[in-house]
């Protein structure tokens, strides 16, 4: 395949070609509000397949959807009447926006897209370059993010290059992503409803919008590999740099405490704003550290930095749980496992 085309969401007619090129079957790469995300027709089955191959991603990995409007649920899933009311809370409350529902699937969606399973992850991103492109697309777009499989997930179209130019048709580049993290991802069909990917919409909000109880979805211990995960996003081992990651406890005396027994030319830290170090590394600023939608826009652009600037190690601070730290100790949780 010849050089990743590089198109500008800033260009409509940037945004056409792109419609084409999906249209065709063929891969490209478009920013939301969360991270890029690899497209392709989610209903035609070598167009997936292709997003496989390209990513080098497994099979029992499944995708999730991308909608222009809720106009088109109907053309992937079949929703029984005892979910509508549930549903449309949901929808109405998050859409578009940071949310992935797990929803049931129509006979229109191929296997490969759900990993065989019977529900279909479904979402209507808020980007409006992303929201351009798919209603300039008209089709639903297949699109899990646009790395190389257990990568550090792209926040910007340089990120993607890096890991797929040459794999894919073209990347539609919209500058940096502004949450910087994937989507919440919900199982609704259950009660209590099962959330499988923690992300910017917390359980909070979601029983707030249904006033039904959450359950966290705990996944398995070993890594071999399953028959079908349940939902994107919960391998056991995911977001990671090359570089080891190790991560410290929740204050400026801890991350010191690690690096002095660490510390070498090619340790790198991930710096809260305002911290300081007693030892030589190599720094990545982050963010204010009592801003954490701050600090998850940041996180997977330090990774990458950092692994750019040669480090073998990285340590990175834990934040307290809660809200949107949740999804940041989940992406950073992942990423240091090393079994």
């Amino acid at each position: 395949m010849p050089p990743t085309e590089h198109l500008y969401a800033a260009n409509p007619a940037d945004i056409a070609r792109a419609a084409t090129l999906l249209r065709e079957g063929r891969l490209v790469a478009f920013a939301t509000e969360t991270v890029y995300g690899l497209g392709a027709n989610a209903l035609n089955p070598e167009a997936v397949a292709s997003i496989f191959t390209a990513k080098q991603r497994p099979a029992w990995d499944p995708l999730i959807v991308h909608l222009a409007s809720p106009g088109q649920l109907d053309t992937i899933t079949e929703i029984p009447s005892y979910l509508v009311s549930r549903i449309s809370h949901l929808t109405n409350a998050f859409w578009p926006g940071p949310l992935t529902l797990l929803l049931p699937r129509s006979a229109a969606v191929p296997d490969a897209v759900t990993a065989g399973r019977e529900l279909v992850g479904v979402r209507i991103p808020a980007h409006p370059a992303a929201h351009a492109l798919l209603a300039a697309t008209g089709i639903p777009i297949a699109a899990p993010s646009a790395n190389r499989f257990g990568h550090t997930s792209p926040t910007t179209a340089d990120h993607v290059l890096a890991d797929l130019d040459g794999r894919i048709d073209a990347v539609l580049d919209a500058g940096p992503t502004n949450l910087g993290l994937e989507s919440t991802v919900l199982d609704p069909t259950q009660t209590p409803m099962v959330l499988y990917r923690p992300g910017a919409i917390t359980p909070a909000q979601l029983t707030a919008a249904t006033g039904l109880p959450i359950t966290i979805y705990t996944p398995p211990t070993s890594r071999s590999a399953p028959e079908a995960l349940p939902s994107p996003g919960v391998g056991i081992r995911h977001y990671a740099p090359r570089a080891t990651l190790q991560l410290t406890g929740s204050t400026p005396e801890s991350l010191n405490h690690a690096l002095a027994t660490t510390s070498s030319p090619t340790t790198g830290v991930i710096l809260p704003t305002g911290w300081q170090l007693h030892h030589t590394a190599l720094t990545e600023p982050w963010a204010p550290w009592d801003n954490p939608t701050a600090l998850a826009a940041a996180l997977f652009a330090c990774l990458r930095a950092l692994d750019d600037r040669g480090a073998t190690r990285i340590l990175c601070p834990l934040p307290p749980p809660g809200g949107i730290a949740d999804a940041i100790r989940d992406r950073l949780e992942k990423a240091a496992r090393t079994t």
